[in-house]
């Protein structure tokens, strides 16, 4: 057994700090700029909406950019999970800036995506530069994917608390040492301050009324992480199916988006479903405080899978924040608690259970909205966790832990009874 060099370790901690404090600068700045960036191509989007007219010119620009210079980063954020798995070789620094254009692109055009997967992706080719200028060995550089996942997170959306517990849960604590919570800490508040330095403002949510905790409304509350989860199975699924169906059905990768853009644009334009594109952020907010219609959510899953099935870029964390507040929502009419706190359980459950990572969420929720509905947060995060399948929004996330040993059971016991 090899004995720490104190001398070395005294070394170690600045030569970490200042990594730190490096990535969550650069990739607190790159979220700053993308979200500076997205407002606008989103405001000028909705000023002129027949710009979704021309999707597939914009899916044909996405496709090609990244059949020409990207195909070693199309994968995207599971070209991360697999680098932290398997250390290959450093993710090319151009990841960053093809998946900042290609998801300008499709939330000028209208697609229906999401923003998280842009900047954790960012965070994660910025973050692993610092593998040949420090020159690191492969352990270390899963410390510095950790960093990049945690800095674009919690840059993206102002939570750095949920940032670094989210970028060591989507991992399952897999060889996860102390340092690495501690550096991924660090990192998400060097992010998050250096969002706040650049005075960008995130979206405010609020649950004003919180009700006691009785055992009709914990009820409710499993009934609501029960659905949720049922909803980011089929948020899970539609996005793979789609993108199956694509890459099997069109051999030349930039015309996927063409023709889905064609029929993207069709479908929005044509026939008046606008609000199921972009983040649809304006939705999210109106749902805490009037009820959705019931199908909303699942246009939401079906718009957005199908965007990026096609080869559009952009993240699934903010979509899946409206499908699960609009499903909260539009659940008020039935259940009687607060719509503001439906939509709020809703909101961080399905994204919970569609990236494996309750404890994350539970935190998340508590970042947003508040400490006070924490204990429905948490019991609505845990059951959608357990509720919504093996397979999550990340294809290449090693699913392990207390869900893998249950489902692993179940399996069992229906092999038994064959």
């Amino acid at each position: 057994m090899n004995t720490p060099n104190p001398k070395q370790l005294l070394l170690d901690i600045p030569k970490w700090i200042l990594i730190c404090l490096l990535i969550g600068i650069f990739s607190g700045s790159a979220s700053a700029f993308f979200l500076v960036s997205l407002e606008w191509v989103t405001q000028f989007r909705m000023a002129h909406d027949w710009i979704i007219w021309l999707l597939p010119v914009g899916g044909f620009l996405v496709g090609l950019s990244y059949y020409y210079w990207g195909e070693s980063v199309v994968k995207g954020n599971n070209l991360l999970l697999e680098e932290y798995e398997n250390p290959h070789k450093v993710i090319p620094l151009k990841m960053a800036p093809l998946v900042l254009l290609g998801t300008l692109l499709t939330h000028l055009f209208g697609g229906s995506a999401g923003r998280e997967g842009t900047a954790v992706q960012m965070g994660g080719a910025i973050s692993d530069q610092f593998t040949k200028i420090f020159k690191l060995k492969n352990t270390e550089r899963k410390i510095l994917i950790i960093l990049g996942i945690s800095a674009g997170f919690a840059s993206v959306f102002g939570t750095p608390l949920a940032g670094a517990i989210f970028a060591l849960e989507v991992l399952y604590f897999s060889k996860i040492n102390f340092k690495s919570i501690l550096l991924s800490f660090l990192v998400a508040y060097a992010a998050y301050f250096s969002v706040e330095f650049w005075e960008i403002k995130h979206t405010h949510y609020s649950i004003p009324v919180i009700p006691e905790l009785s055992v009709n409304n914990l009820f409710f509350t499993l009934i609501v992480g029960i659905l949720s989860g049922f909803a980011a199975l089929l948020f899970a699924r539609s996005t793979h199916f789609w993108g199956s169906l694509f890459s099997k059905n069109i051999k030349y990768p930039p015309l996927r988006p063409v023709i889905g853009g064609a029929v993207l644009a069709i479908a929005i334009a044509g026939l008046g479903f606008t609000k199921f594109s972009g983040l649809g952020v304006p939705v999210i907010v109106d749902s805490f405080s009037t009820p959705n219609e019931w199908y909303d959510f699942l246009l939401k899953i079906l718009f957005t899978g199908f965007t990026l099935g096609a080869g559009f870029k952009g993240g699934e964390v903010t979509p899946l924040f409206f499908v699960g507040a609009t499903l909260g929502s539009a659940l008020s009419v039935f259940i009687p608690m607060p719509i503001a706190l439906l939509a709020g359980i809703g909101f961080v459950a399905v994204f919970s259970g569609a990236t494996h990572t309750p404890i994350a969420c539970t935190i998340m929720g508590m970042e947003l909205f508040g400490i006070a509905p924490g204990i429905f947060i948490a019991i609505a995060c845990i059951v959608a966790y357990f509720s919504s399948g093996s397979v999550g929004i990340y294809k290449s996330q090693i699913v392990k832990g207390p869900k893998y040993k249950l489902y692993q059971r179940f399996q069992k016991k229906e092999l038994e009874n064959l």
